[in-house]
Parts: structure tokens; sequence; C-alpha cells
């Protein structure tokens, strides 16, 4: 492949991280927490970016995931580098914006850090007031930029991509689970036919989120809750990408799992995006995206970074 067109396949899918996670966050909007069945019974399948959902949002309109990867995205581009100190002052004041989904463990860290507590102590805090409880899946669904901005230099991401999840989440499978997400899309950026839940495997350090991913292609739908743990969203995400051909059937796939369908179609979109690129997007969902042109250049920028 001559080199110009490597670069602007690397472009493309580049693009793709960012569009087609917050296509999987507006997508999923529409029904979240409802079950399949209810989703079968409404919609047949959700193929369709209409907002509403229970948040009520405007046709592309995006919802916490892609909003705090934007505090992530926008303090790297500013800083010129991963800054976990900048990115918790965003975070605190997209908080301060009244944002109408915010997830409990992110919540409770987030007013540790109003109240003046470190970046690198709110998150632990959180953590030994509410384990098990905080292996949610809040900071897996924001750190595809991490990835973006660091997929040339592995140890350095992975390091970025724990320290993003600390800020509010510090529960190890959280930690992991950004791991295992950041090392896919790395790969997958590096080379489109990469092994992407081997790489992952290959950074993962707990045994129950080893199990769900190296498994996850193998499953069928009705076996999978789409929940908004670390574990679940994972396996689900994981197996939207694994088990399906394009881009637009692993992202319905992801959604149609219902309950948190937005989380599940931001993660699955971020690495999705990384395999595919952002022309694989149907324009139907892209040209209704409100993010579209912010995300684009963010994602011009971070891989000009990286």
């Amino acid at each position: 492949m001559a080199e110009a067109q490597i670069q602007n396949d690397l472009h493309d899918r580049g693009r793709g991280v960012l569009l087609a996670s917050a296509v999987g966050d507006a997508l999923g909007a529409t029904v979240e927490f409802m079950s399949p069945g209810e989703i079968r019974s409404r919609f047949g399948v959700h193929r369709d970016i209409i907002g509403g959902g229970w948040l009520r949002l405007v046709v592309g309109e995006v919802t916490d995931d892609t909003q705090m990867a934007l505090c992530i995205a926008h303090s790297i581009d500013e800083q010129q580098r991963f800054d976990p100190a900048d990115i918790a002052v965003r975070f605190i004041e997209w908080f301060e914006s009244h944002p109408p989904d915010i997830g409990n463990t992110t919540r409770l860290s987030l007013e540790h850090l109003v109240r003046g507590e470190p970046w690198d102590r709110a998150g632990q805090l959180t953590h030994e007031e509410r384990r098990p409880n905080d292996a949610s899946n809040g900071s897996v669904m924001r750190v595809a930029p991490v990835a973006l901005h660091g997929f040339r230099n592995i140890q350095r991401m992975l390091t970025n991509a724990e320290d993003s999840s600390r800020i509010t989440h510090a529960n190890p499978l959280c930690l992991d689970g950004c791991r295992a997400v950041t090392a896919a899309i790395a790969a997958l950026l590096i080379d489109a036919e990469a092994d992407f839940v081997a790489a992952a495997l290959d950074v993962v350090r707990s045994d129950e989120l080893r199990r769900a991913i190296s498994g996850a292609a193998d499953k069928h739908a009705e076996d999978l809750s789409g929940a908004g743990g670390v574990v679940p969203c994972l396996e689900a995400a994981f197996w939207a990408v694994a088990a399906h051909d394009t881009l637009e059937d692993a992202l319905i796939a992801a959604v149609n799992l219902g309950n948190d369908a937005d989380s599940t179609g931001a993660v699955a979109g971020g690495i999705a995006g990384a395999r595919w690129g952002a022309a694989a997007l149907p324009a139907r969902w892209t040209e209704r995206l409100r993010a579209r042109d912010e995300l684009t250049a963010l994602a011009d920028r971070l891989l000009a970074l990286a």
C-alpha cells in the first residue's frame, strides 16, 4: 500500500474512533434502560438516530459518554499532552453545568473534586466508599481519545488510560477496562486487520474481565445483558465488533441489547471506528450527529499529536 494511502486510511480510522463512539452514544440513548423485548415491541430493530429516550434528547444529541470524552479530547488538544489534573478541572466545569445524566460513581467522585480533593485521590475515595458497586462503565465509555492520542506509545497510553479512569473510577476492574479498550483501538489504528481481542487480552490483568472479553465473539445477543458494569459493558462491546462484519451492524447490535445502551454503543463505536473507519458510518447517522464537526476536528488534531 502506498504511503499516502496508508496515511489517508489512518486518518479515516482516527476520525472513526471519535465519530463512531458518539454515534453509538446518540443511537443508544433512545433505548437506554429499555429491555431488548421493549425495543423490539416499539421499533422492531432500532437503527436510526431519532433522539428522545428517557433524557428526551434532541435528534443527534449526545449524553455524558461523549460529553466527558470531549473534556478529555479538548484537554489533550489544548495542553498538547495528557494531563489528568487539567482533565479533572474540565470534568468539574462540565459537572457544574448541571448535565441531566451523571452516573452515581462519577457524581460522587466529582463531588470530591469540587471539595478540593486532587485528581488522583477523588476516585480512590469513591472506591473506598462504594466498592464493589463502583465497578461501572463510567470511565471506559469516555476513554477513546486517550487511545487516539497515545496509540504510538502503548505503555504510556496504558498508563494514561488508567489515570483517566482514576479521576472518577479507581476500581481495578475499571482501570483494566480502560487498558483493554485503548489497547484494542490502538491495535486497529496500527493495523485495521489486527486481532484487537488478543491486543486487549494482552494487557488485561483481571481473570473476570479476561473471560468476558475472550469469549465475547462466541456469545449470542440473548446471552448478554448490556448492563452498566464495566465487565458486561465490555463483553457486549467486544461481541458487537468481533461478531459482526460491518460498522453499521456492530453498532445496531450493540444498542439493541438495551439497558445501558448508550455506553455500550459508545464503547463499541470507539473500537468499531478504529476497525472500519469514519467512511463506513452511514450518512443518515453522521448527518444528524450534532457534535460531528467538533469531533472530526479533534480527531484530526489528536492524530497529529500522536
